[in-house]
């Protein structure tokens, strides 16, 4: 599909122009962090084909879109799934997004992923919010210290591979909205561990196109093994190596998992929505 250079608020950012777009949205760190480094996997990796942009008065209005916000839905429609960034005490700018009638079609539902709750707040005024799942983003500032910690002798930490993916991209919770191509162009291009357990596949995690690290996934037999852990390590220090700052989304009522990343010294910076959006 064409992609559309200018809307009525917004206008298609060059590849020239991202470095200094993403130096800007540094100084809104951490409520950018997710869309600072999407923007720095794409300019390293280009892991999936995104469209950037600004308001039309950037930066005084700091306000920012991609296309695709996800890399899966209904009609594959690159302007049918949305993320957005703003500072969450200038959520009026989201209504730039609420009568972009150009890039968006507004009498049809719209597929937010993960999206700073004051962000969607402001959007709930003209979209009423279906499948709402929240979570809380959780920051490492510091990378954890290598551990004495063994894993048992049938066991084994293997950085993962493309033929792995379609495991992977099973066990994966948000199957519908995250397709299984860009797991396998991730494995290529990001950091990504399993845990096999005489060689069945335990467990895993992988760096994603938005620079977090996606959720983990044990199946269910492995579960309670401490198994988390060694990856959660491995990968937090990676990512951290490679530039990046290592970031998860926490569901608020996974404990498990908020109890993990804190012991390797993440901490809860601000909450986020993924929603679909269909027209009030």
């Amino acid at each position: 599909m064409e992609i559309v250079p200018e809307g009525k608020n917004f206008r298609l950012v060059s590849e020239d122009e991202l470095p200094a777009v993403a130096d800007f949205l540094v100084q809104h760190i951490p409520e950018s962090l997710k869309f600072h480094q999407t923007i720095q996997t794409y300019l390293n990796n280009k892991v999936w084909d995104f469209h950037f942009y600004v308001a039309k008065n950037w930066p005084e209005d700091p306000i920012c879109l991609h296309f695709p916000g996800c890399t899966s839905t209904p009609n594959s429609h690159p302007y049918e799934s949305v993320t957005i960034f703003c500072p969450s005490e200038r959520a009026e700018l989201v209504d730039l997004v609420t009568s972009e009638d150009i890039l968006l079609d507004l009498t049809q539902p719209l597929y937010l992923n993960f999206t700073h709750e004051a962000i969607v707040n402001r959007l709930e005024k003209r979209y009423e919010a279906f499948d709402k799942i929240t979570g809380d983003v959780y920051v490492c500032e510091k990378p954890p210290e290598d551990s004495t910690d063994e894993l048992p002798s049938d066991v084994e930490l293997v950085r993962l591979r493309q033929e792995h993916m379609k495991a992977v991209h099973d066990l994966y919770p948000a199957s519908d909205i995250e397709c299984r191509e860009v797991f396998e162009k991730l494995v290529v291009e990001l950091p990504a561990y399993g845990i096999f357990v005489e060689g069945q596949l335990a467990a895993w995690m992988v760096q994603s196109y938005y620079g977090a690290m996606f959720s983990m996934q044990t199946r269910p037999e492995f579960r309670r093994k401490g198994y988390g852990i060694f990856l959660a390590r491995r990968l937090t220090k990676e990512v951290a190596s490679r530039g990046y700052k290592p970031f998860v989304v926490i569901r608020p009522e996974n404990d498990a998992s908020r109890s993990l990343y804190s012991k390797l010294g993440f901490e809860k910076r601000f909450r986020t929505v993924r929603a679909v959006l269909r027209p009030r």
